[in-house]
This record gives C-alpha cells, sequence and structure tokens, in this order.
C-alpha cells in the first residue's frame, strides 16, 4: 500500500504520463489538420497563409475537383478490396480450422511452410505474379488484382485463424463429432459463432493491406483499371499549370477516409482479436 506521502508523487507522475501522451498525439495530428484546413481554402488562401492557419473562406472546391478526378478510381478500390478481403478471410478461415482441429499428417510442416509467405516482401511476388496473371489472361484486370490480393493474404489470414482457433477446447470439436457432426457443420454451428474478434481482426488487416496498396496496384493495372493509390500519385505528380494544393488534399481525405471509417467502426475488435490466442498454442 502507497502511505499518504506517496500521493502527491503519484499524481505528478500521472500528469508527467499524460502530458507526454497528450503531446505525443497532437504532433501525430498535425499532418491530419493540415491536410483537412488546406482541402478547404483557396489557392489564394493557401499562398499567403500559413499551414496551420484556419480558411479565411471555407470553400468545398477542392473536394469537388478531387472527387470528380478520382471517383472512378475510387470505385475501382471498391470493387478490387471488397472481394479480395472477403475470399481470403473465408479461405483463411477454413485453413486455420483444418490446422488447427482437423490436423493430418504434415500439417505442422504446412503450416510452417505457409509461414513464410508472411515473410515475402513485395517485390519478389512480381515477376511471378505477373506471368501468372497473363497466363490466365487476367493482366491489366481488376480481376487480376484481387487474384493476386487474395494469394499474398492468404499466409496472413491462415496464421491469423489458426492462432484463435487453438486456443478453443477440443473437447467442443470432439463432441460434436460424437453427435455425428461433420466439418462444415461444426465449422458453421460452433466454430464460426466464435470467430468474430478473430474476423474483424482479418477484415481490418486486409482491408488497409490492400486499399493502401500502390506497388501491385501501379505494377498490375492500367488505365481505367487502376485503384485510387496510383490515381493520386498520378494526381499529384502530374498536375500541370497553377498546384491546386487543396485539390491533392481532398484527395489524400478521399483516399483515407474508407481505412479510417473501417477502424472506427471495427477498431474495438483488433487488439481482442490479435491477443485470443496468446495462450494456448
Amino acid at each position: 500500500m502507497h502511505s499518504p506521502a506517496d500521493k502527491p508523487a503519484l499524481s505528478i507522475s500521472r500528469i508527467a504520463i499524460h502530458a507526454v501522451l497528450l503531446i505525443a498525439v497532437l504532433l501525430y495530428l498535425v499532418p491530419l489538420v493540415v491536410m483537412l484546413l488546406t482541402s478547404f481554402k483557396t489557392p489564394e488562401d493557401i499562398s499567403t497563409g500559413n499551414l496551420l492557419s484556419w480558411p479565411t473562406v471555407v470553400s468545398g472546391i477542392g473536394w469537388v475537383k478531387a472527387w470528380g478526378t478520382v471517383n472512378g478510381y475510387f470505385w475501382n478500390s471498391i470493387m478490387i478490396t471488397v472481394p479480395a478481403v472477403l475470399i481470403s478471410t473465408t479461405i483463411g478461415a477454413l485453413n486455420g480450422y483444418v490446422l488447427s482441429m482437423w490436423r493430418f499428417r504434415g500439417s505442422q510442416l504446412f503450416f510452417g511452410l505457409l509461414l513464410f509467405g508472411c515473410f515475402l516482401p513485395f517485390q519478389t511476388v512480381l515477376l511471378p505474379a505477373s506471368f501468372t496473371l497473363g497466363k490466365l489472361g487476367l493482366a491489366s484486370t481488376t480481376s487480376g488484382l484481387v487474384l493476386v490480393h487474395v494469394v499474398y493474404g492468404l499466409a496472413f489470414t491462415t496464421l491469423f485463424f489458426r492462432n484463435f482457433y487453438v486456443s478453443i477446447p477440443d473437447a467442443l470439436v470432439k463432441a460434436a463429432r460424437l453427435d455425428g457432426a461433420g466439418f462444415f457443420t461444426i465449422f458453421r454451428r460452433i466454430i464460426l459463432p466464435m470467430s468474430t474478434p478473430i474476423i474483424m481482426v482479418c477484415l481490418i488487416w486486409q482491408f488497409t493491406q490492400i486499399w493502401n496498396d500502390f506497388l501491385f496496384g501501379v505494377v498490375f493495372s492500367s488505365g481505367d483499371s487502376q485503384p485510387i493509390t496510383v490515381a493520386l500519385n498520378n494526381l499529384v505528380n502530374t498536375s500541370t499549370g497553377a498546384k491546386e494544393y487543396n485539390v491533392d488534399m481532398a484527395a489524400a481525405m478521399i483516399a483515407g477516409l474508407p481505412t479510417l471509417l473501417v477502424y472506427v467502426v471495427a477498431g474495438k475488435y483488433f487488439v481482442r482479436g490479435l491477443t485470443a490466442g496468446a495462450v494456448k498454442g
């Protein structure tokens, strides 16, 4: 127990900790605040004011121009990200289920080899992926990008689900087998209802990785099939005439809003799901 004399010291240390954390948060938010303020400024306001100054005239023209430029690529990213996330999460759940509860000879070796996929940098798969997409007739298409992201993400989703499922008591599955339940019945009625935290982890992880991807997007797409990250890069680096920073900042905000929304809606499950399989297995 702490003596009464220790209370002032504890209070001072707590205040110091909170002050440091508050400063860190403010510094971290400065770029976001600059982007948001600049996106609502006029070009004249940007040239005469400082970065953190409030707009003298709040204008949404930057957002209108930005959306008119990137809206097609925004929907491209939606059409790439949503199916890739759903497919890789579904297959990863089945893989994790098999590797944790329906083990077979060589399953540990298979899982170990699969883990290598988590450590492969993007650059190492560019050539084989390009060759494969060319053979399948999916080069420079959104379907090709979906396939690439599904395959690359399977190692991560399998790892997440396998580590989560090994924490589930084996007695549940054994009892269901004795009652005559089969592979998919056990998965659908017992395992899947318990999987909400890890499903949310995989959805957040995959959505963030795929939506923010630039390398695969610039290599495996072209023209009207490009995702918004590539379009944003083209907008910022190829604009002619006077630089419209308000349009650039608004486009960057549009590109970042979906991932921010996903974290706000489902972020509470992220840490819970990641730590769920940390005790057993």
